[in-house]
């Protein structure tokens, strides 16, 4: 084994190897396209080196080789990011999926264990065995690394906040390569940043999150409308929406079916039995739906119903907004738009997410660095099947334009608000088309220097860039 500080004194592939514990692999390996693959493949890049991590020393050694090689830096969760902040053309990507990949669950304490790589299927599964569960996503094949440091909408955001509400203490690897707690009572300062600040700060290898009791089974599912009832569901929703408690949750999705059919989808879920659900979503059953998919369900696989459509491989664009409330006439020009461009190998969805935000917005906006608003996220999500970068391009133009009908129709929703969730956000990745002057300026809005003093202390050379990189003060 080599040193760690002879390291550190050169630029040099071998001595790397040397040291690493892990796996590298480089494009001359046989495993090298699958090391580079990604949920979606337009954002797959051809890394010089992809650092397969087996623990914290692997990441301190990865960074201060990729330093004094100038290789510029990309971390890998779970590799879900549509615009390639997981991936790096040229360069070196930490890869933490291989081996950092597991949850334990300590259940006096109530809380999990979960390796930087892990996906949010490990987590359900583990946590709801001793009859607890934490707030995850809405997809399970998501990282929790991305998810969670970029704030973590999910299905129990209504009663237990946030991913980041719900994160105790992570271990960080920063650009000195040091390997610190974070938390509350330890560089608190740091834990501040990453609730929110992404990869701004560091590698983060484990996430302690806590977990709350969680009944075994819950009612969730699909109900279909076709879309002349547009209209009366837009009205059932507003009226919905202003009466909504921490046990449920919706969203609703203009696109087109596997049939070539275009319908809304309305995914309900309940935290309760299915008589309960049933009555809580009455209204939206009595506007007579053309299919009922809906049903008590086992817990782990509520973040399941979504994986049929969002499977690995095919073609991806995400542009996210927000909403103050939802709109007839903004929303009917955006469904219309998604039916002239959709099609066999190119199509458009739009999904609103409906999770009420009283205990979000509970937490004090300068708590964590994650921007809180008051305001419901939208995602309008691309999908085609032949990677081109005709198609790229094509998704990216009809994004906008679907984003811009839905942001057409809203009132009293600040700039700074309508730029919506910023794990959405397109323009996250450095380099890309849809990057603003200033953009992280406008994410993390009144947090913003107070995280420039973070970076500074923690990445002063701004070696994590990858995501809404925030100039070090």
């Amino acid at each position: 084994m080599v040193p760690l500080r002879s390291l550190s004194l050169m630029a040099d592939f071998a001595t790397f190897k040397a040291h690493f514990q892990g796996d590298v692999v480089t494009p001359d390996d046989a495993d090298y396209s699958k090391a580079i693959a990604r949920w979606a493949v337009n954002a797959q890049r051809r890394a010089k080196v992809v650092a397969f991590v087996k623990n914290e020393e692997d990441v301190r050694a990865a960074i201060i080789y990729a330093r004094d090689s100038g290789l510029p830096i990309a971390i890998r969760g779970g590799g879900h990011s549509p615009a390639g902040a997981s991936s790096s053309e040229g360069g070196l990507v930490i890869d933490l999926s291989r081996y950092l990949n597991e949850a334990k669950v300590d259940p006096e304490k109530r809380v999990v264990y979960v390796g930087g790589g892990a996906l949010w299927d490990v987590v359900d599964k583990e946590s709801i065995k001793y009859g607890l569960a934490t707030v995850g996503g809405t997809v399970n094949h998501t990282g929790v690394g991305g998810l969670v440091l970029g704030g973590g909408y999910g299905w129990l955001s209504p009663k237990h906040g946030l991913a980041i509400d719900n994160l105790v203490q992570a271990t960080v690897v920063t650009a000195d390569g040091s390997i610190l707690t974070a938390s509350d009572t330890e560089n608190p300062d740091l834990f501040f940043g990453i609730r929110g600040g992404g990869c701004n700060f560091g590698v983060v290898t484990e996430f302690v999150l806590r977990l709350h009791p969680q009944r075994e089974k819950v009612y969730a599912g699909m109900l279909v409308f076709p879309p002349p009832m547009l209209e009366k569901l837009v009205n059932v929703t507003q009226k919905w929406s202003e009466r909504t408690g921490e046990k449920e949750a919706m969203m609703q999705v203009l696109t087109m079916g596997p049939d070539g059919k275009f319908a809304i989808l309305v995914v309900l879920f309940f935290n309760g039995s299915e008589a309960e659900g049933r009555e809580n979503f009455k209204a939206f059953f009595d506007l007579g739906p053309v299919a009922d998919f809906t049903k008590e369900i086992p817990y782990e696989e509520l973040n399941t119903l979504q994986n049929q459509t969002q499977f690995h491989g095919q073609g991806m664009y995400m542009k996210g907004i927000a909403q103050r409330k939802p709109d007839f006439e903004s929303i009917t020009k955006a469904f219309d738009h998604v039916q002239k461009v959709s099609g066999p190998e190119f199509k458009a969805n739009i999904l609103f997410e409906y999770f009420p935000l009283a205990k979000i917005n509970a937490v004090s906006s300068n708590s964590t660095a994650f921007r809180r608003d008051p305001t419901s996220s939208v995602l309008v999500l691309m999908n085609w099947k032949e990677n081109t970068e005709e198609n790229a391009e094509r998704g990216r133009i009809v994004a906008h334009e679907l984003a811009n009908f839905i942001v057409d129709g809203q009132q009293g929703v600040s700039p700074t608000q309508i730029l919506g969730y910023s794990n959405y956000d397109p323009g996250a990745v450095s380099g890309k088309k849809d990057v603003m002057s200033d953009k992280a300026k406008a994410i993390f809005a009144d947090n913003y220097p107070r995280l420039q003093k973070i970076k500074k202390r923690y990445d002063p050379d701004n070696i994590f860039r990858k995501w809404f990189p925030i100039t070090p003060a």
